[in-house]
């Protein structure tokens, strides 16, 4: 038998060139080779062989690495927007921090004040006034401080009044007739905040309250006296001027000038200017009340409008409060009624008891300043008198009596006016108070206005009420 050599041995020609066969070992090698490969890009072990399986599975290290990179690389990914915003945030922090600080604009230091100037400053920082313990103040645009003759307690408790009870709007202002001093003003709206900055010095219909410039130009020519009794038809709160006039007989109704303006008859201040007073004598009383003219010139106050009636019966409305296009402000309201207080004699709004500018310099001290006489002394007395009823058996008796009667301020004896009238501007009832007190030394002269909408709050009187109430304690 031949003997078998190695295959190492083997040896062969082709092509006159000598090649080795390769042994079964290269050829294992080879084919692990092959199938690593192809395991390293498709990941298909089941065409393995055995052996390279093993040479596989044996690095664990490596396994290890890729579980932990792997992840890092997806967390990287997924956060790289948030990166790239926090990067682009800071880069415009970065910016803005080495942007150089803009100067503001220099204000110079305020100079002297008139009393209109000083009024309307007052007037525009008002929204910002704090009570510092003693006084309002605000500051100026200077850096100067504006000291307010506001009462503290009045102020805030007025305020609070309208903000207990929601009314949708309602302003009041207070005024010391002597001097002019303001001694409050405020207002509040449930329904339109915005509403209360210029309340103050928009116009509203006059109402009940023109009563009082009728009773006046009649009282001046002296056709009348307080106690003059006018003959009268209809109800007292009678709207229709054709149902007011009646021959003088046994069954007409007939009412005295005082207790007519202490209960707000209308037939009776109607038939007055109508009848008695004339067109010509009204609107002249208007004019010296200040209305149809610039009253307090230099301020945002509006002014009042009362037109020419053009027809009797717009006379007899007019008289009687009843024409809505007679308007006032509640500011224009307050200095009629510490006109009256005073004589006669309106004295100019006084809202700063002192202003400084940055040096502390004063630029603006009050001084007591007439404005205009809208009444003799004498006229002005007998509408006090007139409008004492108000009080004592009038409009307003119920707010000031308790329930027994008995007066809540009995030894205040208080002249006052009432008014009501629906309107537009706001949308609402308008009701009116009107006083002052005391009727021997004025102090105080004060006007409120409540628009009630839907349902009613409280009437303008119960506002007054606690402001004289707050006052006087």
């Amino acid at each position: 038998m031949a003997r078998i050599r190695h295959p190492v041995q083997f040896r062969t020609k082709i092509n006159n060139h000598e090649h080795k066969y390769p042994t079964m070992q290269d050829l294992k090698h080879i084919n692990r080779k092959k199938r690593l490969w192809r395991f390293r890009f498709t990941h298909r072990r089941r065409h393995l062989s055995v052996n390279a399986y093993k040479r596989l599975i044996e690095p664990k290290r490596e396994r290890a690495r890729l579980k932990l990179i792997l992840p890092l690389l997806v967390l990287m990914l997924g956060a790289y927007p948030v990166f790239n915003l926090l990067a682009s945030a800071r880069t415009a922090a970065s910016s803005v921090n080495k942007t150089p600080p803009q100067k503001t604009a220099h204000v110079e230091p305020y100079k002297e004040l008139n009393e209109w100037q000083s009024f309307q400053v007052a007037s525009e920082a008002l929204a910002g006034a704090r009570f510092d313990g003693s006084h309002f103040t605000a500051p100026l645009a200077d850096g100067g401080r504006i000291v307010y003759a506001i009462d503290s307690d009045l102020q805030q408790r007025v305020l609070k009044v309208m903000e207990d009870f929601r009314v949708p709007y309602g302003v009041f202002v207070a005024v010391e007739p002597k001097t002019g001093r303001i001694l409050a003003m405020a207002s509040h709206s449930a329904s339109n905040p915005q509403w209360e900055k210029g309340s103050f010095y928009n116009l509203y219909p006059m109402a009940s309250l023109f009563k009082i410039v009728t009773a006046a130009a009649a009282l001046e020519e002296k056709k009348v006296t307080p106690q003059t009794v006018v003959c009268y038809g209809g109800r007292s709160t009678s709207e229709n001027p054709r149902y007011w006039c009646v021959k003088p007989s046994k069954h007409a109704q007939q009412m005295d000038l005082t207790t007519a303006m202490g209960k707000s008859v209308n037939p009776v201040f109607g038939r007055l200017a109508g009848e008695v007073v004339g067109k010509n004598a009204i609107i002249s009383s208007a004019e010296r009340f200040g209305f149809n003219q610039l009253l307090f010139p230099g301020t945002v106050l509006q002014p009042s409008r009362a037109q020419v009636p053009q027809t009797d019966t717009e006379l007899k409305l007019m008289g009687a409060g009843l024409c809505r296009e007679v308007k006032i402000s509640p500011l224009h309201a307050a200095s009629i009624m510490a006109g009256i207080a005073n004589n006669g004699a309106m004295m100019m709004p006084v809202l700063a008891e002192g202003i400084t500018n940055v040096n502390g310099t004063p630029v603006f001290t009050p001084k007591p300043q007439s404005v205009r006489q809208i009444a003799t002394a004498e006229t002005a007395r007998q509408l006090g008198k007139m409008m004492s009823a108000t009080v004592s058996s009038g409009t307003s008796r119920r707010v000031f009596h308790d329930r027994r009667g008995r007066a809540k301020l009995a030894s205040l004896h208080i002249a006052a006016k009432t008014g009501s009238i629906n309107g537009t501007d706001p949308s609402g009832h308008y009701n009116w108070f009107a006083a002052y007190a005391p009727m021997e030394d004025p102090q105080i002269a004060l006007v409120a206005l409540v628009v009630n909408q839907d349902k009613w709050k409280i009437k303008a009187s119960y506002l007054g009420e606690q402001a004289l109430e707050t006052f006087f304690k």
